[in-house]
């Protein structure tokens, strides 16, 4: 089921903005560890698969789940954002990214997994040079052993 799902996230994230997304890869702390890591170029969307809490449909046979998946969305620092700043419009322009990623994800199904949505969405600025959006999308997991 993960390995479906991350594939077909790298295919529409691919297309998003024209192809404006330049590194996609599975999270493991990248931002906390910047400078540690060899380099990527931004925007950069790194996929976390939160746990998975299965549920037995038919016991050792299928199962379901809740699944949240965090895309962290790791875009550079345009500038102020500030109410009159010069640099308003360029550093807000993360947000249309976000939307247009959104455009193509909500709803995407697979033969592992349905209703793929977003459920939450948070900023975080505490990096210097890059920010951070934390996009979660939530859908119902699908693990069957036949």
């Amino acid at each position: 089921m993960r390995k479906e799902l991350y594939k077909k996230l790298c295919e529409r994230l691919k297309t998003v903005s024209g192809g404006a997304i330049r590194h996609i890869d599975l999270w493991n702390h990248n931002v906390e560890f910047i400078e540690q890591e060899e380099q990527w170029e931004r925007p950069a969307v790194f996929i976390e698969f939160e746990p998975i809490h299965w549920r037995e449909i038919v016991m050792g046979v299928e199962y379901r789940a809740e699944l949240v998946v965090n895309l962290h969305v790791v875009t550079d620092w345009k500038g102020s954002s500030a109410d009159g700043s010069e640099f308003q419009d360029e550093s807000l322009e993360v947000f249309d990214l976000l939307d247009d990623i959104h455009r193509r994800l909500a709803g995407m199904e697979g033969e592992t997994f349905k209703e793929f949505d977003i459920i939450e969405s948070a900023t975080n600025h505490n990096h210097e040079g890059i920010i951070e959006n934390i996009e979660s999308y939530g859908c119902v997991a699908i693990r069957s052993l036949e």
